[in-house]
């Protein structure tokens, strides 16, 4: 697939389009409006039927743009020249002529902003959602829209003013959209020069301003450049067999064996970065037999990195391979292709030792600490999204943590998280609660349990005391020793602030 098929609109042309698509309501809200939560919700999943049905009949703006460019079916011309600047949108590209009708050359698909601003995503015709259902003849280059990964690393990602951004893989855009927002300077790569072109368009008709694209792999387009102060990727991390280059798809299958892509990107991201700058990205990784996943992970981290590294998923080999033949369309076509593609993909596990599969997220800050603060954890619970602020409170104790020595951490003041609460569980009608547990209702949502000490301390914690002093105060009320009270105290507050139920003022 090559770009001489996509728009090439002018500046003008696409102020006008993005003006047509809000004026006539196709904006997310206005499609929750017009087609009902059902329907809406099986058009992010892909599915165009709910959609269809519900605007059957209806000849309404909305709903013509609907099956203009969500949809994919062709409008008379008079329906798209009563709603939209067609001749311009035929000029520029947007739009073809088929007969009487027209139809779309890209899918156009509404996406909220994170502060209600109404954007809209460009990718190609069918493949608006990734992971486009096991829909089968993908042409190897074919440029996904959003989907649920990266939904994901949107919401994950730290935003706070910053330099320069690095999106790296951009697909169909989105995160540079993001990026741009809140950088002074984006630079977008891909290996796949479509989907640059359909980044452009992303950006052009949301209104952003365009970022410095570049074509090329990994970090090559910026071979000689650091000074990133966050490094996004939404990277092809999927864990194929390597086959010739006509069998790969160019939004997933990313040609290095394994998990070597992302051991590649955590490991040199660092030498990109200035101080203080972020790196994150969605991963897959092997489960090798006879290694612990977690320390096969942490030692992907670059010196002078903190490291937060979470396990969401994990996957058997079968069943990782089936979700990807699928996602290819290999089980509509011939059976014994299927079968022969099935064992090519379990005799490269075997080969590897790889027992499962890992999918999470993988955030670094360099710090140029050689004390470096790594977490890698698995944690399949539900989460609070957006995470962003989650995630730069995390760095942020983590820093606290490594600064302050039990001593430190008892002169400390602090106070209790928004959202935490109290839970006491134990038999119906018992004086006293067998444990104490204390759970966030926002971010992560953990839950912790701890002891009496450790409760009396978390609803003390106001601010306006140092830790220490309320510990005596609950060593006097419990009738203990005050100095074997304090020596346990550090170790729950570390866990407590560590895991963000209790913050420093």
């Amino acid at each position: 697939m090559s770009t001489a098929d996509l728009p090439l609109p002018s500046a003008a042309g696409t102020a006008r389009l993005r003006a047509a698509l809000a004026a006539d309501a196709f904006t997310a809200d206005g499609l929750l409006d017009l087609l009902g939560a059902p329907a809406y919700a099986a058009l992010a999943r892909g599915e165009t039927v709910p959609a269809a049905r519900a605007i059957h009949g209806d000849d309404g703006a909305a709903a013509v743009l609907v099956r203009l460019f969500l949809l994919q079916r062709p409008v008379p011309y008079e329906s798209a020249r009563a709603v939209l600047p067609a001749d311009e949108l035929l000029g520029d590209g947007w739009l073809v002529r088929q007969g009487p009708s027209v139809r779309a050359t890209v899918d156009v698909r509404p996406y909220p902003g994170p502060d209600g601003e109404d954007w809209w995503v460009v990718s190609d015709p069918g493949f608006g959602v990734g992971g486009a259902g096991g829909a089968g003849g993908k042409e190897r280059d074919v440029v996904l829209g959003v989907g649920g990964a990266s939904m994901t690393l949107a919401q994950l990602t730290v935003r706070q003013p910053v330099g320069r951004v690095l999106d790296l893989g951009t697909g169909s855009g989105i995160q540079a959209l993001h990026a741009a927002q809140h950088a002074e300077r984006v630079v977008a790569t891909d290996v796949n020069p479509r989907a640059l072109r359909m980044a452009a368009l992303t950006l052009a008709l949301s209104g952003a301003a365009e970022p410095e694209l570049r074509q090329g792999s990994l970090f090559e387009p910026v071979a000689r450049e650091a000074g990133f102060d966050l490094i996004v990727a939404n990277p092809p991390f999927v864990i194929s067999p390597r086959r010739d280059d006509t069998d790969a798809l160019t939004y997933r299958d990313g040609g290095m064996g394994g998990d070597e892509l992302c051991r590649t990107l955590v490991e040199q991201s660092a030498a990109r970065l200035n101080d203080g700058g972020w790196c994150q990205l969605l991963a897959n990784w092997q489960h090798v037999e006879g290694e612990d996943w977690r320390e096969r992970l942490a030692s992907w981290v670059p010196a002078g990195c903190d490291a937060w590294i979470v396990q969401r998923e994990r996957q058997d080999v079968t069943e990782y391979t089936e979700l990807w033949l699928r996602d290819a369309g290999a089980h509509r076509g011939d059976p014994d292709a299927y079968e022969r593609l099935y064992g090519e993909w379990l005799a490269e596990f075997e080969r590897r030792r790889t027992r499962g599969v890992g999918f999470g997220w993988i955030t670094l800050r360099k710090t140029g600490t050689d004390r470096p603060a790594i977490t890698v954890e698995e944690w399949p619970h539900a989460v609070e999204q957006p995470l962003g602020e989650t995630v730069r409170r995390h760095f942020a104790l983590a820093d606290f943590l490594r600064e302050h020595d039990d001593r430190a951490l008892l002169a400390a003041r602090y106070t209790l998280a928004d959202g935490v609460v109290q839970e006491q569980v134990g038999a119906p009608g018992a004086e006293d609660p067998e444990h104490v547990v204390l759970r966030q209702r926002h971010g992560m949502m953990r839950a912790h349990s701890v002891d009496t000490v450790g409760a009396a301390l978390a609803g003390s914690c106001d601010g306006t005391l140092p830790a220490g002093v309320i510990v005596d105060a609950i060593a006097q009320l419990l009738e203990a020793d005050p100095g074997r009270v304090r020596a346990g105290v550090p170790g729950v507050l570390r866990t407590l602030v560590g895991d963000g139920f209790l913050l420093p003022v």
